[in-house]
């Protein structure tokens, strides 16, 4: 039944569902003091907004943008086929892709958190076959949801386990596609910790091990959302090879994307955070040594 109420909330205007978006931003802004502090600190650390003034107002646009991500999975997980289809209103870079992957080797795509990424997995689900990682949501009632919006055209799902991990690599031997989201919080043991915007975050070495595996080329995508919801504009671009010698490199490409659209990154994550039972950050170049925030 909640399905259904979905697909039928998803046939409303994406400009519609982004404007009740923004407003719903808003609105858990002003409700959750802990949420609000969260972005402001993660936005400010990061350097990016200049004089007080531009930080300002790049943390209202923040705030608006974060509430559209949430409020868009209606059109993206339960829209038609035909609908999804025409969100991807623009496209940069898809022939790059296409011959990332003709080498034969598979191809990784990782994808932050910025614009809208549950795009990205469907518009190259629509093309290829694709086994993206996921993690099951901490409310058991979402899971069937976000399950029935992402298994969409070739889009396999692998659960962040064990299992999950075994079919990335199947699905590359295979020549296939596979999905991951780089800024992902990793499991303890699972993680390097690498720089991002100055700061030690505990970043997931699976896309290196992935790619030390297969030799498979790695794409990174953002779905950057347009104005007016007119839809989204998707771009790809190959990482080098040597880019993926450590963690901090790829960290690096993602600060570039971010870059190119900061309102749209999703500030509220908990990047800095590290599973309980990872090692320690490393101390601060002054011999601080900096704790571990544990969620």
């Amino acid at each position: 039944m909640l399905v259904a109420l979905f697909r039928l909330l998803g046939r409303m205007p994406l400009s519609l569902l982004h404007r009740a978006g923004a407003a719903l931003g808003w609105l858990v802004y002003r409700l959750s003091p802990r949420y609000a502090e969260r972005i402001r600190a993660n936005l400010y650390a990061s350097g990016i907004g200049g004089d007080e003034t531009q930080r300002q107002e790049l943390l209202r646009a923040a705030v608006g943008e974060a509430g559209k991500g949430m409020t868009e999975l209606l059109a993206v997980w339960f829209g038609s086929d035909e609908k999804v289809a025409g969100l991807a209103a623009e496209c940069e870079g898809w022939d790059i892709a296409q011959a990332a992957h003709a080498r034969g080797k598979g191809m990784i795509i990782v994808t932050p958190h910025l614009g809208c990424f549950e795009m990205v997995g469907l518009f190259v689900a629509r093309r290829l076959p694709m086994t993206s990682l996921y993690r099951p949501p901490r409310l058991g009632w979402i899971e069937p949801l976000m399950l029935a919006g992402r298994s969409r055209w070739q889009a396999v799902l692998a659960p962040a386990s064990l299992r999950g991990v075994r079919m990335l690599y199947k699905a590359l031997a295979r020549g296939e596609v596979v999905g991951l989201l780089p800024d992902q919080t990793p499991g303890a043991g699972e993680g390097v910790w690498a720089d991002f915007f100055g700061r030690p975050a505990y970043t997931m070495t699976l896309v290196r091990r992935l790619h030390d595996k297969s030799r498979a080329p790695v794409v990174m995508v953002v779905a950057e959302r347009l104005p007016a919801g007119r839809g989204y504009r998707l771009r790809f671009r190959e990482l080098p090879a040597q880019s993926l010698v450590d963690e901090a490199t790829i960290n690096r490409a993602i600060e570039a994307e971010i870059r190119r659209c900061p309102e749209q990154y999703l500030w509220s994550y908990y990047r800095y955070k590290a599973r309980a039972g990872a090692d320690a950050p490393p101390a601060k170049a002054e011999g601080e040594s900096r704790k571990a925030e544990v969620c």
